[in-house]
């Protein structure tokens, strides 16, 4: 009997994308920001922290956002989050992975946690509705990462059990989430190992050439 799985649910930010950090460290670059602006005033701020929280579930508005954030950081609000993530590009060998595995008869979902979807669009130009078999945005189910009921949405609409999929995310917290309800977990660090890792998983080979 054999135990690999025939699911793969990947996040989208860090996965499907380029690192989140380099395009957040050029942005304070091209701001005059100091080096971790950002992170302190948005991810260690107790308010920073509550509010894009409650942006990936959809609670606040990414105009909202844009506001709040640009007086935390004291830059221009306009188009913030696009302006934040502006230098982010699609990784190949992710992308090029899913679509391998669904060749071979993998299910592919998405599961993201949403970073609000105007005035700027994350996911405008990936097709995730005609690459993907499922795509779960955060903000639609008023859910975020690591809350067990958004992996239990996607496990249900992917109609698989959590013992037959792999997930993979850049955010180790939210990987081990996963792990708690029995999906087998990848922490994306390296987009070439996360592959070759994959491939052993679902039993099939992965890597473009």
């Amino acid at each position: 009997m054999s135990n690999r799985r025939t699911g793969l649910i990947l996040d989208f930010g860090g996965v499907l994308t380029t690192p989140l950090l380099p395009a957040v460290l050029a942005f304070e670059q091209r701001e005059g920001l100091p080096q971790g602006a950002c992170l302190t005033a948005l991810y260690k701020d107790e308010s920073g922290v509550r509010i894009t929280s409650d942006l990936e579930r959809g609670a606040v508005s990414q105009t909202a956002w844009n506001e709040f954030a640009g007086q935390m950081l004291n830059v221009s609000p306009d188009n913030l989050m696009g302006r934040i993530f502006g230098d982010l590009r699609p990784e190949p060998l992710l992308i090029n992975a899913a679509a391998a595995a669904r060749r071979a008869g993998i299910k592919v979902g998405i599961l993201s946690n949403s970073v609000g979807l105007a005035p700027w669009d994350l996911y405008d130009g990936y097709e995730l509705e005609e690459l993907y078999d499922v795509v779960v945005i955060s903000e639609h189910h008023l859910m975020r990462k690591p809350d067990p009921g958004l992996f239990e949405i996607t496990l249900k609409l992917m109609d698989m059990p959590a013992e037959d999929c792999v997930f993979v995310d850049d955010t180790e917290a939210y990987v081990q989430a996963a792990e708690q309800l029995g999906i087998a977990g990848v922490h994306n660090r390296d987009p070439k190992q996360t592959v070759a890792t994959l491939s052993n998983l679902l039993g099939v080979g992965l890597a473009v050439a």
